[in-house]
């Protein structure tokens, strides 16, 4: 018999090649592409197995495909079922990334603690008294949680067939394996293979699937790109080890929202919810420090941008952001400079985003040159004002999304006034607005003398 000759996939994108090669040509990955063993007729056929075939029931029209008002089933964690769109639906196969030590296993089990019914709990890096030591330390000792130390994938399969659970947690998907493949645990064709069998197996049954994934250096979820295609929710787990704050959010969800935003807080009792508004500390204002409403999905949260200028002693001057881009640091730092009349271009520029959260929103871009121009004057900004809006290169400020809603969240938090675009404002504000046009309006005395004051001494 002929021996089967090897093939090569990317780790990246899941593409084929001929042959090995350092950078794969279809996504540009460098020193992804790797070798794969094992039958490419038995890879396309092998999720055709009896964990499956028995629930086939061929395929059904639309009109008599039955759908209930009742399909979410709460989690019992709040930040949880706001980042799921509202629960768990049947059937549903969630993907959980995040770097490691940084709380999947623990949110894990505060899951299974707080479902109704069975879960099965399948761990392929530790064993079950580990999970019962973390269980006690957690104090999520759930009578329907089993545990399953087990890598085998069709082992977990056997186990979930024959207990039938009303959620099946895997943690984590590189560690299973396939016998009736040759590769080793966490290949590209094993951590694809296994996912199929388990997704369709989750589909047929109806049984929510949670799997828990890797990631690379680089931050993002490792195993080829057909993962993140295959499951119904991505949900990222972020958040700096050394902070209290942990993040949740939903990079892909077919049944609600993506990008929303759970906020966690690590204690030694686990994840709780984080209370109020958790990246805004209502502190003593001081010159270089804005406040302004970033949206995360459909989560409005008030933040603090906090700016330093000060005197370059090199030939160069440094722009350092921390929690946003730093090339839209730069550009504002031009548009400030150029529209509002602040010299910037000799001096070097620090911004940071309390709390460690890191934003996209272009609303935050006004009050980032609000924060250097005060820094710069060393002028305090008005207290208890927000500053929303999107900056242009030409100094108009632009209209941003949802500004009631991010009004409302100001004025819950106890601001007075806000700074927002002229296009916008329809209906009535909890707030004293001052519409703004452009970044021009930041040398005009009237504006000064309306949100601005002088730092004293």
């Amino acid at each position: 018999m002929a021996k089967a000759s090897p093939h090569f996939e990317c780790t990246a994108c899941g593409a084929r090649h001929p042959k090995a090669m350092g950078k794969c040509t279809a996504c540009g990955a460098w020193e992804a592409v790797q070798e794969v063993r094992g039958s490419l007729k038995r890879d396309l056929q092998r999720a055709d197995t009896g964990f499956v075939q028995g629930h086939y029931s061929g395929p059904v029209a639309l009109p008599d495909v039955l759908v209930t008002d009742n399909q979410r089933e709460p989690t019992g964690l709040v930040e949880l079922d706001r980042v799921l769109g509202g629960g768990v639906v049947p059937g549903m196969v969630a993907l959980l990334g995040g770097e490691p030590g940084i709380g999947k296993s623990t949110l894990l089990l505060q899951w299974a603690a707080t479902s109704k019914g069975k879960v099965l709990y399948a761990s392929g890096e530790e064993s079950e008294r580990q999970i019962k030591l973390r269980a006690q330390r957690l104090g999520a000792e759930h009578p329907g949680i089993h545990l399953l130390a087990e890598t085998d994938v069709r082992r977990i399969l056997e186990a979930a067939e024959h207990m039938k659970p009303d959620l099946l947690l895997v943690d984590s998907i590189q560690t299973l394996f396939d016998p009736d493949f040759e590769s080793s645990a966490g290949s590209v064709s094993q951590v694809r293979g296994c996912a199929t069998l388990l997704t369709r197996w989750a589909k047929a049954t109806g049984t929510p699937l949670v799997l828990v994934g890797h990631v690379t250096k680089d931050g993002s979820l490792a195993g080829p790109k057909v993962l993140e295609h295959l499951v119904d929710t991505v949900l990222a787990f972020e958040g700096d080890r050394h902070h209290h704050h942990r993040l949740l959010r939903a990079l892909k969800n077919r049944f609600g929202a993506a990008f929303e935003l759970g906020v966690f807080a690590m204690t030694e009792r686990g994840l709780v919810p984080a209370e109020g508004n958790p990246f805004f500390l209502d502190a003593e204002p001081r010159p270089g420090c804005a406040a302004t409403v970033v949206l995360s999905g459909t989560r409005p949260m008030v933040v603090e941008i906090q700016a330093l200028v000060a005197s370059s002693g090199l030939g160069i001057p440094r722009r350092t952001a921390l929690g946003i881009d730093g090339q839209r640091l730069a550009m504002l730092c031009a548009v400030a400079e150029r529209r509002g009349g602040v010299q910037l271009h000799d001096r070097d520029v620090y911004l940071n985003v309390a709390g460690g959260l890191e934003i996209e929103d272009p609303a935050a871009d006004l009050a980032v040159v609000a924060a250097l121009c005060s820094s710069a004057t060393g002028r305090l900004l008005a207290p208890k004002c927000l500053f929303m809006g999107e900056v242009g290169l030409t100094g108009e400020v632009r209209p941003v999304a949802q500004l009631p809603l991010r009004l409302q969240e100001g004025a819950r938090l106890g601001f007075g006034a806000a700074a927002v675009p002229r296009l916008g404002l329809e209906g009535k504000s909890p707030l004293e607005l001052y519409a703004e046009i452009s970044v021009e309006r930041l040398r005009s005395k009237a504006w000064l003398k309306g949100l601005v004051e002088e730092a004293e001494g």
